[in-house]
């Protein structure tokens, strides 16, 4: 057997600018590597959104709420504020544009799906995605404390728990996630934020996909499929049903020049381990 060539992924990430990394990466074969300390607590920034998402989703599946329920603007609805298609602007909760018009990613609209599931629930957002993803899947050190958009604390184990649970669902039926993980009016256009305009911008509900964006955070060779997020703190997952593979990486250092020129080769190495 031919063993691979290239740089390693921890050799690569050895260089970056940051005082901490945690990582886990699958292989081909279904191991899994993992790089620096991985039950230690990182801020996710943006990465919560997945999380937050995939509590909004259990919350449709036991009939609390519905994709196509009005929410936010008028217009709008679930599913459009999980999918940055509702027309709120990026941090306030007033309309810019018409509602499925364009993807704006909007940390106002998960403010607004967070505040939607504590009124139908009748419990906070936190509790929720405790008791719904959180508890079921073992993520002990993970937890959310402010915005639904961006407030959450968690570890490379426990989200490599959570990636594992989208490649083999068992906490929604495989219809729900298949939906999640499928362009929601894949031709809009948008800013995909650190990385400029993309014509055009997919996205899931919840997770943002790869499609064929340039310039991008993920593997210039992933396939369109690639579904994934990443955080201003610093921090990505992505997960690939196509090969069953996933990648989560948390660092202490904000996103910047260094990540966008960071993360592509690091996750090309990762796909020829």
């Amino acid at each position: 057997m031919t063993p691979p060539t290239g740089p390693n992924p921890a050799d690569l990430a050895a260089t970056w600018p940051v005082g901490a990394v945690a990582a886990a990466w699958s292989t081909s074969v279904g191991s899994v590597t993992t790089l620096g300390d991985i039950n230690r607590e990182f801020k996710l920034a943006s990465v919560t959104k997945p999380l937050v998402a995939h509590a909004i989703l259990i919350a449709i599946e036991e009939g609390t709420l519905s994709l196509n329920q009005p929410a936010g603007p008028p217009g709008s609805t679930i599913e459009l504020l999980l999918g940055h298609a509702s027309g709120l602007g990026p941090r306030t909760q007033d309309p810019v544009v018409e509602p499925g018009t364009r993807r704006i990613y909007s940390n106002a609209g998960f403010d607004v799906l967070g505040a939607e599931l504590e009124r139908a629930a009748g419990m906070t957002i936190a509790n929720y995605l405790r008791e719904a993803v959180c508890e079921p899947l073992g993520m002990n050190d993970t937890w959310l404390n402010g915005s639904p958009a961006f407030a959450a604390v968690s570890t490379v184990s426990d989200l490599t728990r959570f990636c594992r649970e989208w490649l083999q669902p068992t906490l929604l039926h495989p219809t729900t996630a298949d939906r999640a993980l499928s362009p929601l009016l894949p031709n809009l256009e948008g800013v995909l934020p650190g990385f400029g305009r993309q014509i055009p911008n997919p996205w899931g509900l919840g997770f943002e996909l790869r499609g064929t964006k340039s310039p991008h955070w993920i593997a210039p060779s992933s396939p369109p499929s690639v579904a994934g997020h990443f955080g201003a703190a610093g921090t990505f997952i992505w997960i690939d049903r196509q090969s069953n593979r996933f990648a989560v990486c948390l660092t202490d250092t904000d996103f910047g020049p260094w990540a966008a020129a960071a993360w592509p080769p690091f996750n090309e190495a990762i796909l020829a381990t």
